[in-house]
């Protein structure tokens, strides 16, 4: 039996993941709150990057638009968010990345950013992956709560059918009844038997959906989580990092200071480490995988 090995997609230029290469990193804040707030967090996140020695693409969102309340903040908009993103590329030299939720901002985005990410809530829109895949960046996929791991391969063959096979996936866990969230660390394996190189988006994974007019979430349990997902073979990890997470205007109750996304960061290359170092067991094939059970006496 062997591991399957997902194929080695390149995030923006020079930073690969998947194919057993480095460990990349997704972080910055969850949204774009200023210009001024959102470059002092690209420094501080890219100073963390280059003290572990990882790459890194430096996320933020234009645009909430899929907020629990129409009265939380959402962010500034996509042309006043886009001048933000671009001052941070021109400023820190960092690789960008945002999510885009409807087609026609695709072409718009992919001028300042190097990576297009799709919102979990709309990862089966054929549309908006269509667009995204035409404009010829990289495509990050967020895994939707409500969707089999497998599935996924149907939602990179759209970007594919384009010419586009820079196609990555992002877990963030699954419904597991209301106003909760489990991830499952077999999802890993079986993304990589269908070729897919996958992020472990850890911030959201701690999410407690709805229940209120925000969304709630537990981040006591980044650590563990984390640490299982990289073990159980995630390539890259996603991160929101905000020097003040109790204030933040976004996911207050689940983004991480830097002191601690930074321990937690280098905690993961540990993992990472002794994982490629070879425990002796290999993860069955998928042809060696037991079916699952029908429900049938």
């Amino acid at each position: 039996m062997s591991e399957a090995s997902p194929r080695a997609v390149e995030l923006a230029p020079g930073i690969v993941l998947g194919g057993g290469g480095a460990l990349p990193i997704v972080a910055g804040p969850c949204v774009i709150e200023s210009e001024e707030h959102t470059l002092a967090t690209a420094r501080i996140v890219a100073a963390i990057a280059a003290r572990l020695g990882v790459p890194l693409v430096f996320k933020a969102s234009f645009d909430k638009a899929n907020r629990s309340s129409g009265a939380s903040f959402r962010g500034p908009g996509l042309d006043e968010g886009l001048r933000v993103l671009a001052a941070v590329k021109r400023e820190t030299g960092l690789a960008i990345t945002t999510d885009v939720h409807e087609p026609w901002q695709c072409e718009r985005a992919a001028e300042v950013v190097d990576l297009l990410q799709i919102p979990a809530f709309l990862c089966r829109q054929t549309d908006l992956v269509a667009a995204a895949a035409k404009t010829g960046r990289a495509v990050n996929v967020k895994k939707g709560q409500f969707v089999a791991p497998d599935d996924m391969l149907k939602v990179a063959e759209k970007a594919y059918a384009l010419g586009n096979r820079n196609v990555s996936i992002t877990e963030r866990g699954f419904a597991f009844g209301y106003h909760n969230l489990v991830v499952d660390m077999r999802a890993f394996q079986v993304l990589h038997q269908a070729g897919l190189p996958v992020i472990f988006d850890v911030t959201h994974s701690l999410q407690l959906p709805g229940g209120g007019t925000t969304t709630g979430g537990d981040r006591s349990f980044a650590e563990p989580l984390a640490r299982a997902a990289v073990a159980a073979g995630a390539d890259g990890v996603f991160l929101e990092i905000h020097p003040d997470p109790d204030h933040a205007l976004s996911d207050r109750t689940t983004q991480l200071d830097p002191e601690r996304a930074e321990r937690l960061l280098a905690s993961l290359l540990a993992v990472r480490r002794a994982v490629q170092a070879g425990t002796g067991y290999s993860f069955p094939s998928l042809a060696d995988r037991s079916p699952l059970p029908s429900g049938k006496e």
